[in-house]
């Protein structure tokens, strides 16, 4: 867990952490829930608090890049209804731990900013879906939790107020497709974990057939500084016009300092790489992985002339995703790196509709076929047909992630998948194998 001093901005959410003061003392000398606490002694209109964030140009740092306040618009507002708030923690896509570290090391700005958005909306009752495979982030998560009814800043009548939420914290199993809203929401009521067909979303319809808001984990962390700071203030943190503030990015792959750096959202990407100790070993980059698996990759000579941004990405080919970037040198092999993204894709397929079911498994295989140098004539053209085929045909986006690492690695990378054609994958088929 890394910090990046850009423009002399410091952190927020990684400021003066240790791994050790995570508790709630901690947080309170650090300001903690003073956010919260003003906005309900205050008894702060509702639209304030959303026009606030609004103000800050915060967007779902999830993944979609959805507009956190006009989503919360999407509501009902209306008083007498159960509505639920869910903050998703189900983390499960290659080369991304932003969230986790944020559970580990800073679990009650993650509490507040559900407090918050949870006034915002007018709910009562919140879980945290938290992913099958990081059970120590969920045991802090549970101590944080007690920790914060212990205190009274959970729980009933909150600040003396009529405020009241119930936060309960929910384990997954590890299952990738979770991390979609709805097949969360149905893993939730003890379903098997399958995206719903929508509409109806999960404002209108969600856990329990109840208006839900689901925001990530970093959406909602970044919440008590946004109300404390001011909206703009927020915002002006970050160089981004499509979107403002501070940005957590998950570095990996060939860099000497792999990490998570918490930077202002728009720096370059070369500024993010040298932060990360730039390329190990002295090799030279070959290409980037800039939002998670789900994103196109990106070559070198596009990508050292690219901010990390929701505009400067999409200006490259590629988008923001999550945050994760996976990093590449020059002696990667890009047909076996496609072999392996493609491989989890076909695993994690929730097999609901046939497109996804039948078409992510045969992308894997024709692959696979090409890595180990037993392709046919055609095969390549058969690949890009089949993953053009499957964008837009599934019931959610697991189908159409599956197919941009794809393209984009036949786009960029087209050469080295002929040289495979001729028999030259046997050293690849050799490399999978073990």
């Amino acid at each position: 867990m890394t910090c990046l001093h850009d423009r002399h901005i410091e952190p927020l959410l990684f400021a003066g952490l240790n791994g050790q003061n995570w508790k709630l003392a901690d947080y309170m000398a650090r300001g903690g829930f003073e956010a919260i606490r003003r906005i309900v002694r205050e008894r702060t209109e509702k639209e304030k608090i959303i026009s606030e964030v609004e103000a800050s140009a915060l967007r779902g740092r999830g993944g979609a890049a959805f507009p956190t306040a006009t989503k919360w618009r999407f509501m009902p507002q209306e008083a007498g209804i159960q509505k639920y708030l869910i903050c998703n923690a189900d983390e499960g896509e290659p080369g991304t731990f932003k969230d986790r570290d944020i559970l580990r090391h800073n679990p009650h700005a993650v509490i507040e900013g559900m407090l918050i958005a949870a006034y915002a909306m007018g709910i009562s009752v919140g879980y945290i879906y938290i992913h099958g495979e990081i059970w120590e982030q969920y045991v802090r998560f549970e101590e944080a939790i007690k920790e914060a009814y212990a205190a009274r800043v959970l729980g009933k009548n909150l600040f003396d107020s009529d405020f009241s939420f119930e936060l309960s914290a929910v384990h997954g199993y590890g299952a990738y497709i979770c991390g979609e809203e709805t097949a969360l929401i149905e893993s939730m009521e003890g379903k098997r974990g399958q995206p719903r067909l929508r509409p109806p979303f999960p404002a209108t319809s969600g856990l329990y057939g109840q208006p839900t808001m689901v925001n990530n984990v970093e959406t909602l962390a970044y919440l008590p500084f946004i109300l404390q700071m001011g909206g703009k203030a927020f915002r002006d943190r970050g160089r981004s016009d499509g979107g403002g503030g501070m940005k957590i990015f998950s570095v990996s792959g060939d860099v000497h300092k792999p990490g998570n750096y918490e930077v202002p959202l728009g720096i370059p990407f070369t500024t993010l790489l040298a932060a990360a100790g730039g390329m190990r070993g002295g090799k030279k980059l070959k290409a980037v992985i800039p939002g998670g698996i789900s994103t196109p990759v990106v070559p070198a000579a596009i990508m050292m002339d690219t901010d990390m941004d929701y505009a400067g990405l999409a200006k490259a080919g590629s988008s923001l995703g999550t945050g994760a970037v996976i990093v590449l040198n020059e002696t990667r092999c890009m047909v076996a790196t496609l072999v392996k993204l493609s491989h989890f894709y076909s695993e994690e397929s929730c097999g609901q509709c046939t497109p996804c079911r039948e078409g992510v498994g045969w992308l894997y295989r024709i692959v696979r076929t090409i890595a180990e140098g037993s392709a046919r004539e055609g095969d390549i053209e058969m690949l890009e047909s089949v993953a053009r085929s499957l964008q837009g045909a599934t019931v959610c986006g697991l189908g159409q992630a599956a197919t941009l690492p794809v393209l984009s690695f036949l786009s960029h990378f087209r050469d080295e998948f002929v040289r495979h054609m001729v028999g030259t994958g046997s050293r690849i088929a050799a490399e999978n194998r073990t």
